[in-house]
This record gives C-alpha cells, sequence and structure tokens, in this order.
C-alpha cells in the first residue's frame, strides 16, 4: 500500500520530532539536567516511525532503554516525555520512570524497559489477552539486534509462534549491542533467519527507508490482524550517536559512523519527497521549524514543571 500525501508528511513530521527531541533531551544530559543516562535513538528514526503509523492508537507497543523514539512514532506528547526525562510530576509517568522507564499510556505505550529483551514478553502476553477476548488488536515488542540471543527473545517467539499471536516482533539491527558488534555473537548475517525456526515469516528490510519499513510493517501488522500470527520484522538500520550520551565510543571508527551517517533517513526522506515533486523545500521547512519551536516549548515546558512532592514516594508501588 503506498501512503498518500498526508501520511508522508506525518512520516517526515514524527521523524524530525524524533530528532530534535533527542538532541534536546542530549544537550539537557550535557548540561547535567538529567539523572541518569540518556540512550538517543539518533538515526533509526525511520524504523519506529514506519512501523507505529501502521498501528491503531489502541494496538499497543513495548519499547526498550532507547525508547524515546517509540513513544514519540506512537503519538506522545513531547511535553510530557520531555517532563519525564527531567523527573518532573508533568511527564509521562509522573517523573516515576525518567528516561530508561518512559511510558506513554495513553498512546498506547506499555512502556520502555531497561533490561535487554525485557519488554518482549510483556507484549507476547498482551498479545494473548487480545486473542482471548477476540479483540481486533496487535501488539508490537521493539528490540534491538543485542536483544536477540536472550532467552525472552526466542521463548516469546516460540510462545507466540505456537499460539498465534497477534504480535509483530519488531529486531532493530544497529549493529551494536553497547559495545558489541553483532557480528561477534551471531554467524547468521541475516537476522530475520531466525524467525524460520519458529515457523513464521522473517521480512528484512532497509530501516533507514520510511516508506518500506511502513509498507512491510502494514503487511505484518494486518496479518496478525487477521489471525495469521507473528511476523519477524528486522529493520537494518545504525545509531549514529553513542549507546548512552557522552559515551566515549571506543569500540567503533568515525570513518564507520560517517559512512552510515550518509544515510540518514530524515534528509534521505526530504530529497525523496521534494524530487518527486510530492511537496517543496519550503513546506518541510515549515515542518521542522514548527517542530523545533514545539521542543523548544517542550523543554520550557520540562524546566518549569514542579519536582514530585515527596510525600508520595510511595504512591503508585504495588505488592
Amino acid at each position: 500500500m503506498e501512503p498518500d500525501l498526508s501520511l508522508l508528511k506525518e512520516m517526515f513530521r514524527r521523524m524530525v520530532r524524533i530528532r530534535e527531541f533527542e538532541l534536546a533531551a542530549m544537550d539537557l544530559f550535557k548540561r547535567g539536567l538529567v539523572k541518569g543516562a540518556v540512550h538517543p535513538y539518533i538515526g533509526q528514526e525511520a524504523s519506529a516511525v514506519g512501523v507505529c503509523l501502521a498501528l491503531n492508537k489502541d494496538d499497543l507497543i513495548a519499547g526498550t532503554h532507547r525508547s524515546h523514539g517509540h513513544n514519540l512514532a506512537k503519538g506522545a506528547a513531547s511535553n510530557k516525555m520531555m517532563a519525564e526525562i527531567l523527573g518532573k510530576e508533568t511527564g509521562s509517568c509522573k517523573g516515576r520512570g525518567g528516561s530508561m522507564h518512559i511510558a506513554s499510556f495513553e498512546t498506547g505505550s506499555l512502556g520502555a524497559l531497561s533490561v535487554v529483551g525485557s519488554g518482549i514478553p510483556l507484549a507476547v502476553g498482551a498479545a494473548l489477552a487480545f486473542k482471548i477476548r477476540k479483540e481486533k488488536r496487535v501488539s508490537v515488542p521493539f528490540t534491538g539486534d543485542g536483544g536477540v540471543n536472550t532467552g525472552n527473545w526466542h521463548e516469546s517467539l516460540n510462545m507466540a509462534s505456537v499460539w498465534n499471536l497477534p504480535v509483530v516482533f519488531v529486531l532493530e539491527n544497529n549493529h551494536y549491542g553497547v559495545s558489541t558488534n553483532i557480528e561477534d555473537v551471531v554467524k547468521e548475517k541475516d537476522l530475520s533467519q531466525r524467525a524460520h525456526g519458529y515457523g513464521i515469516p522473517g521480512v528484512r528490510v532497509n530501516g533507514f527507508d520510511v516508506i518500506a519499513v511502513y509498507q512491510h510493517a502494514l503487511e505484518a501488522v494486518n496479518r496478525a490482524r487477521d489471525g495469521g500470527g507473528p511476523t519477524l520484522l528486522v529493520t537494518e538500520a545504525y545509531r549514529f550517536e553513542g549507546h548512552y550520551a557522552g559515551e566515549p565510543e571506543v569500540y567503533r571508527e568515525r570513518t564507520e559512523v560517517d559512512e552510515y551517517r550518509k544515510m540518514d533517513p530524515i534528509p534521505r526522506f526530504f530529497h525523496q519527497l521534494t524530487n518527486d515533486g510530492l511537496v517543496t523545500p519550503g513546506e518541510l521547512d515549515d515542518i521542522t521549524a514548527e517542530i523545533r519551536q514545539e521542543i523548544a516549548e517542550a523543554v520550557q515546558f520540562a524546566k518549569s514543571s514542579p519536582e514530585p512532592d515527596p510525600a508520595t514516594r510511595m504512591d503508585y508501588i504495588y505488592a
């Protein structure tokens, strides 16, 4: 299915929103305003946006420690997200989650989880609930290549395939699990081949091409929604920044990063839209300026928001 012009513009808008949000979050971290780490999603925007725009609002996603992009792609408010990163009461988790456990429940996010691969079983459980309730809903767990050798990953794919659950497993291969190159821990270079061990389709797509991601995601989502079961969707991408903001990055050469930056999904999409005559450069520049203003206001909202009241420290804790 070819996306129409309004959807193409929304793809651009959401990718720019993620990029500008992450740049602002990294700046706040460098200024010492963020407690804890920030794991930027820069370079992988096309994966989250392509997948999430193939979903309905009541479909659910589960993220990783690098999930600002996933939440924003699903429609989360940038001001509440920014406030959450600064640990403020107005944050999407009332300041309790921070960067690595951020969630936006009103837009269908089960939350980010810092333990590698730990969001996948949650999404499978949600999919089981959908099937039991006979709901036409789909769950999408995101994981990086670092998660493919965890027990959670294998057990979840196996259970979802045996029970024919409405799940789309999205594996964003950015080639590094912290500092470990995927080629050092996995012999098969095409990670989508792992799907065959569970009897489900495996699809490999260019993670810098938002339209390609969207089209393959939509096919997998529709299949799951119609009772066809799970799909493994592997998006081949790359993170342009370090594993976390301020990381030394001694494990990879700058020439490698520079080569991947040439495939940046945002300018790539900008040129694709303008070269095809679908929009003018000025229209996309206006969208970029609008998003930059939105993010600037989100930063001010977060900075000026109150800290959580220490008297509420035991709220939302269950046993």
